[in-house]
């Protein structure tokens, strides 16, 4: 495994099952998503605050609201999600579904689950969040905000992780439109500009 600087680029620090994040890493200058008009409880980075505000605002207006399920979460509180599903579905079970600590995206304070504003339902209990009309319209538009899906459907051999149509990645609109245009995963796109290594088995040893 291959560890970030204790500061990495949080635009462009490569997450997945070889390259991670120190145990002590936390994203400085956390702030509340209700400076968003999404509702408080949860931490963002500041540089994700006034794109965020937006694609909420945009999604309003389409009738096709969001809202966030979870976002900045520590090492620690990645250890516990991922021990949870080793628990309950067995260790390699759990390498498909959940990042073991210090390699999730949600710990550098831009990775978003979002749901839908009008029900309390967890996005990974609907036959397909991505079918619904927030998740039309996010797979539609997010990356217009800066926001990158990063688990898309059928891409789990080179993302590392099965599809999840809820995870979205805040890169800021420039690099997010340069991803959009190239067609590649993030994982892919961020691989080939800013990794030292080239792409091989996504899976680790056991």
């Amino acid at each position: 495994m291959i560890a970030h600087a204790r500061r990495p680029d949080w635009r462009t620090a490569l997450l997945d099952t070889i390259y991670r994040l120190p145990a002590d890493y936390v994203p400085p200058r956390l702030v509340s998503t209700s400076r968003t008009g999404i509702q408080a409880g949860f931490e963002v980075r500041r540089e994700v605050i006034r794109d965020l505000r937006a694609l909420a605002a945009a999604s309003r207006a389409a009738d096709a609201g969001i809202a966030v399920w979870s976002s900045y979460r520590s090492y620690g509180e990645q250890a516990g999600a991922f021990d949870l599903w080793v628990r309950t579905g067995g260790y390699r079970d759990a390498l498909r579904k959940s990042a073991r600590p210090g390699h999730s995206e949600h710990q550098l304070g831009t990775a978003i689950d979002f749901r839908s504003a009008d029900a309390l339902k967890a996005p990974w209990d609907y036959a397909d969040w991505g079918k619904t009309k927030p998740g039309r319209w996010m797979g539609e538009n997010a990356w217009r905000y800066g926001f990158i899906l990063s688990y898309p459907q059928g891409a789990s051999a080179e993302t590392c992780y099965g599809y999840e149509p809820w995870h979205y990645r805040y890169v800021g609109r420039e690099l997010a439109a340069e991803i959009q245009a190239s067609g590649s995963t993030l994982r892919r796109y961020l691989w080939e500009h800013f990794a030292s290594v080239e792409l091989d088995d996504p899976q680790p040893e056991p």
